[in-house]
């Protein structure tokens, strides 16, 4: 199952909060953030909160994959930020 905040339920978003008081930062949103690609992936978590269909959000999906493959080509090279590995 989703991590909170990466699934698109109500009920998933209403937990949200507790859990992650509870839990701590969502693991995936922390190595989203150190990447630089924090309001791609807002905008694409807005969009399919907005519209439930992935199929509806092309544009914000494209916008992520680039700012990631950018990011990883980065990582390639040696030139972006250091990032921890998995």
């Amino acid at each position: 199952m989703a991590r909170p905040g990466h699934g698109w339920s109500g009920a998933a978003a209403a937990k949200r909060g507790s859990e992650e008081e509870e839990e701590g930062e969502d693991p995936l949103d922390a190595r989203i953030a150190r990447s630089g690609c924090l309001e791609q992936h807002r905008q694409l978590q807005e969009c399919m909160a907005e519209r439930r269909d992935w199929r509806h959000c092309q544009e914000q999906v494209r916008a992520f994959g680039a700012c990631m493959g950018r990011r990883q080509q980065q990582r390639q090279r040696g030139t972006g930020p250091a990032q921890p590995p998995d």
